[in-house]
């Protein structure tokens, strides 16, 4: 496997950490990851699948949104839609410096972002979502507790993984004016869900309701025990095999 550190700019001008994993023979196609939320490229999902990748001939990109790991800009002032702006941008950078990517993954947060996104990405043949929420108003679940403040303050700082975050009141309003399941039927694209009926971040009904939303061709594969974040190596690289072997019929030739 091949590692390149890289950076491009991101929807709203700051630099974006990078790193593409590729193969070391040749590349069958390009893919973009989406990280999870308040996670960032390096999150063991997300470096597990995509080395795991490389060793089906797939180069995949993945990076740092704005605000979070090693890419500049406050994460307080980002929202859904600069997320969604950043995934194009870092299509753009691929299209550029390498090859547009044929495949796109989301992770969590990120696969609500990836379905919303795909239509921005004409390159774009496959999509796979992991333990992905059918609206992105799901995430503010995560800190309802403090939903009062921020309606009442217009920001209030949440723990997030043992992290501070600073979530303002335009996070919300931007979650809830996507209307995820419209994009989804307009997809237009082969789409694998994948989840665990485990899963206690994201429960397994959301992956229906994506599912039923879609048109085909799309598939549906259970993560059986593994949990959200899909922690232990063996769920990781079960992922990473399952959506070599289920994309290569859409994402094989030229495209």
């Amino acid at each position: 496997m091949r590692i390149e550190k890289t950076e491009f700019p991101g929807a709203d001008g700051h630099k974006l950490s990078a790193r593409l994993d590729a193969p070391d023979g040749d590349i069958r196609a390009y893919a973009l990851f989406a990280h999870c939320f308040t996670c960032g490229k390096d999150v063991f999902a997300a470096s597990r699948i995509s080395q795991a990748l490389t060793s089906h001939g797939i180069a995949v990109l993945r990076f740092d949104f704005t605000g979070l790991g090693a890419s500049e800009g406050e994460f307080a002032n980002t929202n859904f839609s600069s997320n969604l702006a950043d995934l194009v941008a870092a299509a753009n950078f691929l299209r550029e410096q390498h090859q547009a990517p044929r495949l796109l993954i989301g992770h969590s947060l990120g696969g609500a972002a990836v379905l919303a996104a795909a239509g921005d990405m004409p390159e774009i043949q496959a999509v796979v979502t992991v333990a992905a929420p059918s609206d992105p108003s799901h995430v503010t679940g995560l800190f309802k507790d403090h939903l009062d403040q921020i309606h009442a303050d217009g920001e209030a700082e949440v723990q997030l993984a043992g992290r501070p975050f600073k979530i303002k009141r335009q996070f919300i309003l931007d979650a809830a004016e996507h209307a995820l399941s419209e994009k989804i039927a307009r997809l237009k694209r082969a789409l694998l869900v994948m989840h665990s009926p485990r899963d206690t971040t994201v429960d397994i009904s959301n992956a229906m309701h994506i599912f039923t939303a879609a048109k085909h061709p799309k598939s549906f594969i259970s993560l059986d025990d593994a949990d959200h974040l899909l922690s232990r190596k063996e769920d990781a690289v079960y992922v990473a095999n399952m959506i070599a072997s289920w994309s290569e019929r859409y994402i094989s030739g030229n495209g």
